[in-house]
């Protein structure tokens, strides 16, 4: 069963499973070399035109669906976006990486570090709520960016979406194997295939793969039965939480929280940038509006919800890890069980384990269905090729979208140990959140055709120097993290800088429903700390974002540009050129 075509007089029906050379580059700078050649020659003038290039609200929530064919179902209340909440967050990230990092980095004081990112987190929460109140499409951060940045901020970000996503997934798959060997009462690494490889990408994972096959296959079957599935599983996770938490505070030794600092401050942000990564996922949330029943009610107690009380979880199970072990003795790949173990609770750890398990099989679930709809969308934009945005007609699911999730993901499972994973995966995910940040302030204060031409020099300004002056603080604190001259140089800057925002522009812009409160302060703040968090991250995370950023860029030149270049001008291409789209059907009304 597919979509309908339309044949000379003939409705005929268009099959989901199709391959032809027109379903993956439709565009006409790919129809041949000579066209390909001639688009590459308007490479300097097709880029300045997509820089300055912007979509709309209306265009994000009413054309862009229509290139999937078949609407995605309508299907979910705040209920499900509470349990997603809970899915796509809790799991490897609480119950590896806190082990890991009270070890390496901050020792006790590991609940600090979950604050700090907690913070950060949820005035990122605060930013996606109000978008995705407003323009509730699948697309999430991409189709925002998109509407208020442009097409390349956008395209760079939807990069860093699909390197999140890829990378995301297949580092929980990589925990999921930690954890069953744990419940198996076995070494971490022995269902692990050791092979010569350089080291952290030596120890082969099959079992990741395959959990992440598992998940995904539920994923492409139905959103509503993935959505009951993922409720037992996180009603069953809660559970073992609960229990962990108070088992882990009757046998708790407060001398063990002695020294409390043991790594400085600087300790405290490292690990508070890499335990980022237990919070990531919440934006999956964001990309479920296009199913969502009432968007404008159901997404603000979603997401705003689920992250309240999950912040609230992860700092008591922050600081009952270190008050049941010592932080020298916590084993950093299956710290709870282990702990428990130490205490006498030997039976514990197969329950932590099992809870543990749970949690990291629904972030699998959830995290596939929300990233295969931001990759729908993306698809839809054609910065990939438009294949990846069909809806499959009886699933209501993007199969294809949802596969290109599987294969690298899979890839990267099998090679890559978590300490590789969490890194790159925390810088992607901060400079999303901060991009974030940017947009909602942009979307405030500048409104095209509306907003005076000495308003947008002066939100340029302004946002230069709250941008420029949180990265002063981040690298600061890099160089010299007991100083403080620094300082008085950057806070200051970025205060003033937020300050003359708040007092010589108006806002342009306000939200419909629910709006993210304290404007310019909070979006601000989110600049700031999403930075300052990627500035306490290691040099060789940088080096791979680095790497992949590249990477993008050159697909961007030689692909993503020219095929969002020509839909933009699609009017201008020859008829013969033109993607007939009488065969696309009309968005059905929620």
């Amino acid at each position: 069963m597919g979509s309908m075509g339309v044949v000379g007089e003939e409705v005929q029906p268009r099959s989901y499973w199709r391959w032809s050379k027109q379903d993956f580059l439709p565009e006409e700078s790919f129809q041949s070399w000579s066209t390909y050649r001639t688009a590459l020659s308007q490479t300097g003038y097709r880029f300045k035109n997509r820089l300055i290039s912007r979509s709309d609200d209306n265009n994000e929530i009413g054309e862009l669906p229509k290139r999937s064919e078949n609407d995605m179902k309508r299907c979910l209340t705040w209920w499900d976006l509470i349990w997603f909440g809970f899915g796509s967050v809790i799991g490897a990230g609480i119950f590896v990486l806190t082990g890991q990092e009270t070890h390496d980095h901050a020792g006790p004081a590991i609940v600090l570090s979950y604050v700090a990112s907690g913070v950060s987190a949820m005035l990122s929460v605060f930013c996606y709520t109000e978008f995705s109140v407003e323009v509730p499409v699948a697309g999430g951060a991409f189709a925002y960016l998109r509407i208020e940045l442009g097409d390349f901020i956008a395209f760079i970000t939807a990069g860093n979406i699909l390197l999140e996503g890829f990378v995301g997934s297949a580092a929980v798959a990589r925990s999921w194997t930690s954890y069953f060997t744990s419940l198996l009462n076995r070494p971490s690494n022995s269902l692990r295939i050791h092979t010569n490889l350089t080291e952290g990408y030596n120890l082969l994972d099959p079992i990741a793969v395959a959990v992440l096959t598992i998940a995904a296959t539920i994923a492409m079957i139905s959103t509503r039965k993935t959505s009951y599935l993922n409720w037992i599983a996180s009603i069953v996770n809660n559970v073992v939480i609960l229990f962990v938490i108070i088992a882990a505070f009757i046998h708790a030794n407060p001398s063990n929280m002695k020294p409390f600092f043991p790594f400085g401050a600087k300790g405290v942000f490292q690990a508070a940038a890499i335990v980022y990564f237990a919070y990531g996922g919440f934006d999956n949330i964001a990309t479920m509006a296009e199913e969502t029943k009432n968007p404008s009610r159901d997404i603000p107690i979603g997401l705003i919800g689920s992250m309240s009380i999950i912040t609230v979880i992860y700092c008591l199970m922050a600081v009952s890890l270190p008050m049941m072990q010592k932080y020298t003795d916590i084993d950093p790949n299956a710290a709870y069980s282990v702990a428990f173990q130490s205490v006498g609770m030997t039976w514990a750890k197969y329950l932590v384990a099992l809870g543990a398990l749970k949690g990291m099989t629904t972030v699998l679930l959830v995290g596939t269905l929300g990233q295969a709809r931001y990759i729908t969308h993306i698809a839809r934009a054609h910065m990939i090729p438009p294949w990846f945005a069909l809806v499959h007609p009886k699933t209501g699911t993007p199969i294809n979208a949802t596969v290109l999730i599987v294969i690298p993901s899979g890839c990267m499972a099998l090679f890559s140990s978590l300490d590789v994973l969490a890194g790159l995966l925390s810088v992607s995910t901060l400079f999303i959140f901060m991009m974030m940040a940017v947009a909602l302030l942009v979307r405030r204060y500048y409104v095209r055709e509306i907003t005076p031409q000495q308003h947008l020099l002066k939100l340029v300004i302004f946002l230069l120097i709250i941008i420029a002056s949180s990265i002063g603080t981040s690298a600061y604190w890099g160089l010299n993290p007991n100083g403080w001259v620094g300082y008085v140089v950057t806070v200051p800057l970025w205060f003033f800088g937020t300050l003359a925002m708040a007092v010589f522009l108006p806002q342009q812009r306000s939200p419909k429903v629910w709006g993210v409160p304290l404007v310019p302060w909070l979006p601000s703040l989110s600049i700031a700390t999403n930075i300052f968090l990627m500035g306490s991250l290691g040099h060789k995370a940088f080096e791979r974002f680095g790497i992949c950023t590249v990477v993008m860029l050159i697909y961007y030149v030689f692909f993503g540009l020219h095929a969002t270049y020509d839909m933009a001008h699609k009017q201008d291409q020859p008829e013969s050129l033109k993607v007939d789209d009488s065969n696309i059907r009309e968005k059905a009304e929620p």
